[in-house]
């Protein structure tokens, strides 16, 4: 016989209930079910309820020594009442179960054989003896229990959570590694699945907490946009978000460099960053003010130390939004020889989105440097210290692997040997404050 080969539901249990209750095998329960007789009887047998007698009969009459009527028990003074002439099996002061030592209880014959349980006995009503039956109810909440038990709690011993802990805490705590990278170079030690991970934490298993991940803790909710300002924005004409997605579908191959600034305090250095979207790689520059000057002797370095051919080829199209240090487009895409050297197009007002991939990379910064903290102690080495840690955090995106390391294959190493981007070890990786240490 095919079964549905599903576990048993309580209407299923109903049906094995009430098919007890009128004297059915296993195998007509079965077939009524669509179940094996096996299934049945193991449901039976694994799911009995013991339930007390329902006549108020004298406790010896479920007791061995009573079983042949012809040899009653006729002991006396068990409970040490020695002025007592009352038959001990007679009292009911007392139960035998509880007071006399040789009690022995008496268990029914028809319980050990087919259907094990007391449903449909025709002498359960003035049966002396403790009834085990099986009750529907009793059944599916037992299966619940146990449904949802076994899925809960750590299935680790103490020894792998101390070994798991002392790994993942000090990269998490002393040096802001990321879960994503810390799973791809240490999976094989770890020993479990990166959501268990997660749960681990939010459980308090580990010395590190939610509070010390870089996203487990919910942002503030965002503000409503204001509107548009009434700036020119003549240099936007043809540079619009909907004139780049028609560049996209012309020329698909395209790489595309997101463009951005990270500001600090009002009035002092900034960062310009810039996000290679095929790669996750992501540049960083300090400018003195946040100014077009300063954006544009950037680009005019890079040219220099790159040369026009490979500036072309590493920036071929640059998406920014609309700030007013990139409203100087015709000087940015245009080099000192009066040349093009890139195109730069404009996302949408009020539209991060689709820049959405620096927009992301800038979380990596604001966990070496918070929001509303002065970037004027900052020097050039500094930044390019913190670029080249970015850079070597190894990426769900990127199959496991670091935006460096891709890079190096796919990006002209000339541009690495410009702005000295080099690779740190896995374990060395540190986007804590004291990176600057």
């Amino acid at each position: 016989m095919e079964g549905k080969r599903k576990h048993l539901t309580l209407a299923d249990r109903i049906q094995i209930e009430r098919g007890l209750d009128s004297n059915k095998n296993f195998t007509e329960i079965g077939k009524e079910i669509g179940k094996d007789p096996t299934t049945v009887s193991k449901e039976v047998r694994k799911h009995i309820h013991a339930k007390g007698r329902y006549m108020p009969a004298p406790w010896s009459a479920a007791c061995m020594a009573n079983a042949n009527k012809s040899a009653l028990c006729s002991r006396r003074h068990v409970c040490g009442n020695m002025s007592c002439v009352q038959l001990c099996r007679m009292c009911r002061k007392y139960h035998c179960n509880e007071i006399c030592p040789d009690y022995i209880p008496r268990e029914c014959e028809k319980l050990k054989k087919p259907p094990y349980v007391c449903n449909g006995c025709e002498t359960q009503g003035s049966c002396p003896l403790d009834k085990a039956v099986y009750s529907a109810k009793y059944a599916n909440d037992c299966y619940r229990d146990l449904l949802t038990s076994c899925r809960q709690g750590i299935n680790q011993t103490p020894e792998t959570i101390q070994k798991m802990d002392r790994l993942v805490t000090p990269l998490i705590v002393d040096r802001k590694q990321s879960i994503a990278h810390i799973y791809a170079t240490h999976a094989h030690e770890l020993g479990c699945s990166r959501r268990t991970l997660y749960n681990y934490i939010d459980k308090g298993v580990f010395a590190v907490r939610n509070i010390d991940l870089r996203r487990a803790v919910r942002y503030k909710k965002r503000k409503k946009p204001t509107q548009c300002s009434s700036m020119d924005r003549s240099y936007r004409q043809g540079h619009n978000y909907s004139d780049f997605q028609e560049q996209l579908k012309n020329t698909p191959r395209i790489g595309v460099v997101e463009m951005d600034c990270v500001e600090g305090r009002k009035g002092g250095k900034v960062m310009l960053t810039m996000f290679f979207r095929s790669y996750d790689l992501l540049l960083i520059f300090l400018l003195d003010s946040h100014t077009q000057q300063e954006v544009l002797r950037v680009f005019d370095w890079l040219e220099s130390q790159l040369g026009l051919e490979i500036f072309r080829k590493v920036f071929p199209l640059i998406l920014t939004d609309g700030g007013s240090e990139f409203s100087c487009r015709s000087a940015l895409e245009t080099s000192a020889t009066g040349e093009q050297r890139t195109e730069i197009f404009y996302c949408d007002p009020h539209a991060a989105w689709q820049k959405g991939g620096i927009e992301r990379s800038h979380e990596y910064i604001r966990v070496v440097l918070p929001k509303g903290r002065s970037f004027d102690q900052l020097t050039q080495e500094k930044v390019t210290r913190l670029m080249n840690n970015i850079n070597s955090e190894r990426r769900d995106s990127l199959n496991g692997h670091s935006p460096f390391e891709l890079s190096i294959l796919l990006l002209p190493n000339a541009l690495h040997r410009a702005l000295g981007l080099l690779p740190i070890l896995p374990d060395e990786v540190n986007l804590s404050s004291s990176l600057f240490n």
